[in-house]
């Protein structure tokens, strides 16, 4: 008889929201990794809700990649997001692989391109 007084009160406590939330949104990361893994969101939200955090742990730790998948395109983390963070990459979706390094040898010593003094 207690369960139906708060049921209809709608005290759940703190904790069961926080359990609520926890389930929440573990089902709604899971859905975003698989879909970025190339399963679909369909997996990864079937792994969250049903498995809850311990599901979200699955599908980031064993689920593995699919090949063309944007997963092992561009990382873990997506371009765009970089790009907010300041980690680098472009947000236009091009590889960062030509990129010069700062703190390499074009930054100590001029090239000799078309536009050098020398010769």
């Amino acid at each position: 008889m207690n369960s139906l007084v708060f049921a209809v009160n709608g005290q759940i406590g703190a904790t069961g929201l926080y359990l609520l939330f926890a389930w929440l949104l573990s089902g709604a990361l899971s859905a975003i990794v698989a879909a970025r893994k190339g399963y679909g969101e369909r997996v990864g939200l079937t792994f969250g809700l049903l498995l809850s955090v311990v599901g979200l742990l699955i599908v980031l730790l064993l689920l593995p990649g699919r090949p063309g998948s944007a997963w092992k395109r561009e990382g873990p983390v997506p371009l765009r997001w970089r790009a907010r963070l300041g980690g680098g990459g472009d947000a236009g979706g091009g590889s960062n692989a030509g990129a010069v390094d700062p703190g390499g040898p074009s930054a100590e010593a001029p090239s000799d391109g078309p536009g050098s003094a020398s010769g």
